[in-house]
């Protein structure tokens, strides 16, 4: 069956990066344990004021950490550029480590699944080397060699957004290229009180169920339909979509209604999103 979809709608760009929110730095680190970031760099601005820019750059593992909502300049090891070295672009990518270092963010992701998660100790891997559970050696694994940071950020995607003709729904449709090969993704939809620091939201899949498989190129398409996805932001209790995140699940595995069981780079881990909160033309009603 055809979504009717209204006549107004946008074509976003999403941007490859390797992180989430700012804490922890990155979803991905090196086999130091540091954090591959692409994405918001925090820097002293010289006159007591933090400033941001996007950027990339190998970030100490023993950055400091503020309370959730605060910031502090990152401590870089040492910038990566706009242009990748062979040997940066070579960095072989692992998953953080459990508990999450430099984590400030209070949520827990899946609260019917694990509501424990902080308590829960695991060592970092390398992507293609992440333990998949119950799974043996016949069963077949497809993703058998290394992730590096060239490799991830070859992605590319587009999100069109709209509303349904009715006014009630959000419409999202999604199509990729250059992800990880015959890979499970999901796609996280961001809403505005997710990151506010008195009282923080869990943020979402977008959809459900919520996951596609890559084919053998790394390319893909999704689409999702969210009630009232786009509130007024002055009715009551309401908290709109202003951001969609791609992630890839490293343990292969879907969350039902939740995108992860460790989120931020333990289980899920940013590849492409748009970088700054939108969809402010868009309005729908319940």
């Amino acid at each position: 069956m055809t979504e009717q979809v209204s006549a107004e709608s946008r074509l976003y760009e999403l941007i490859p990066t390797t992180q989430g929110p700012l804490y922890p730095p990155s979803e991905a680190v090196d086999r130091d344990g540091n954090f591959v970031v692409v994405g918001w760099i925090t820097r002293d601005a010289g006159d007591g004021s933090v400033r941001r820019e996007w950027g990339s750059a190998i970030v100490d593992a023993g950055t400091p950490v503020p309370e959730f909502g605060g910031v502090e300049p990152y401590t870089i090891v040492r910038e990566l550029g706009t242009e990748l070295s062979a040997d940066d672009g070579a960095t072989v990518l692992h998953t953080l480590p459990l508990p999450l270092p430099a984590n400030n963010y209070p949520i827990v992701f899946a609260p019917d699944q694990v509501p424990e998660a902080a308590q829960v100790r695991r060592p970092s891997y390398a992507f293609h080397e992440t333990p998949i559970p119950d799974l043996r050696y016949e069963d077949g694994r497809r993703l058998n060699q290394p992730v590096t940071l060239g490799d991830w950020l070859q992605a590319r995607g587009t999100v069109r957004v709209g509303v349904s003709a009715d006014g009630r729904d959000g419409e999202f449709s999604f199509e990729f290229s250059g992800l990880i090969p015959e890979s499970l993704y999901t796609v996280m939809s961001l809403r505005q009180r997710d990151l506010d620091p008195a009282a923080p939201t869990r943020p979402g899949p977008l959809g459900v169920p919520n996951v596609f498989v890559t084919d053998r190129d790394g390319r893909a398409t999704y689409r999702a339909s969210l009630p009232n996805a786009f509130p007024a932001p002055d009715s009551p209790g309401a908290n709109r979509i202003v951001s969609v995140v791609v992630l890839w699940q490293s343990y292969q595995q879907n969350y039902g209604g939740a995108i992860g069981q460790f989120g931020l780079g333990g289980d899920i881990h940013a590849q492409l999103k748009i970088p700054v909160p939108g969809f402010e033309e868009f309005t729908t009603r319940a």
